[in-house]
């Protein structure tokens, strides 16, 4: 196998830096690729987090996963890359220096703009490389997002490994576009996409349900011979909706993420900061709050609560 000039055997494992770009003060931006290999032929799994360089719940599961060693393969090829947007990692943030969006950016220009360089190393060098993928991410702008899993369900492949990975919820996902999952799917490669806690925090639940979730997957590929048993059957959410604020002010939740509501059941309250107003926020469905913002401050419009149904 060879990525970007290194070569790695079967039965090796290595470490490869690749530069991407320089900033202006001469500083590298390299991504970290941990590869290891099997003797025995099998698949290539490709594990993924940074694509946005604040979702640091990702980096963290696919840090876990190499430093306990579990993703050396009995069979095939596991390929890890914690961190993909290293810029945003540094500096907290989703974005590049120019304000682009890494998963917004692909197929990618190897000359253009570092988000777009970032794209196209990935889509020239790994994308070929792999059969099956699992991308983590959380959710942005100081909101959670209850551990679930997305894909194009029509797909026969992407729901069996959905149904193997069993996150508590399991969404039909339409590919976004110029994504790095729509790129992958027109290489014809499976990407799941892992959604787990809030971005720039760390959350153990949505660490623990990632790295469960990847291991169930990589032994369905006969690439481990253990993985942590499912306590239940994850919940295929058939449609969602953003329940969103009609006036701005300071929104109290009172709800949980993952926590099932009822229709017209209140969900929190937007007061006046200065004692002028309480207004109620219903459910306009029932289902599960698969998505939840944070932030108490809140403007006229924006998105409160993501509620997923289940038909």
């Amino acid at each position: 196998m060879e990525i970007a000039g290194y070569y790695i055997a079967p039965g090796t494992q290595k470490k490869v830096d690749i530069n991407i770009a320089k900033l202006p003060s001469r500083s590298d931006i390299d991504i970290s690729i941990t590869i290891a290999r099997s003797e025995q032929p099998g698949p290539v799994l490709l594990l993924s987090g940074g694509l946005h360089g604040d979702e640091i719940n990702g980096s963290e599961i696919v840090r876990r996963l190499i430093e306990s060693d579990k993703h050396i393969p009995l069979k095939g090829t596991i390929i890890c890359i914690p961190i993909i947007n290293v810029y945003g990692f540094i500096h907290f943030s989703r974005y590049v220096p120019d304000g682009k969006d890494v998963n917004r950016s692909f197929p990618g220009n190897k000359n253009g703009s570092l988000a777009s360089r970032v794209a196209y190393f990935l889509t020239k060098n790994i994308i070929p490389l792999i059969d099956y993928g699992i991308d983590f991410h959380t959710g942005g702008a100081d909101r959670t997002n209850y551990p679930q899993i997305r894909c194009v369900l029509r797909d026969d492949v992407n729901n069996e490994l959905a149904n193997v990975f069993n996150a508590p919820f399991t969404l039909d996902s339409k590919f976004r576009p110029k994504s790095f999952r729509q790129t992958a799917g027109r290489f014809g490669k499976r990407i799941l996409v892992y959604e787990g806690g809030e971005s720039s925090r760390f959350d153990e639940h949505a660490i623990e349900e990632g790295m469960a979730g990847a291991l169930r997957v990589m032994k369905h590929l006969g690439m481990v011979d253990e993985a942590p048993k499912a306590n239940s059957k994850s919940l295929l959410i058939n449609s969602s909706s953003w329940v969103r604020s009609k006036k701005s002010g300071v929104f109290l939740t009172e709800v949980k993420s993952g926590q099932l509501v009822k229709k017209n059941q209140v969900l929190g309250t937007i007061n006046d900061p200065f004692g002028g107003f309480s207004n109620k926020i219903k459910a306009t469905a029932s289902g599960y709050v698969i998505g939840l913002n944070n932030n108490p401050i809140v403007h006229e419009g924006d998105a409160l609560i993501h509620i997923g149904v289940i038909k």
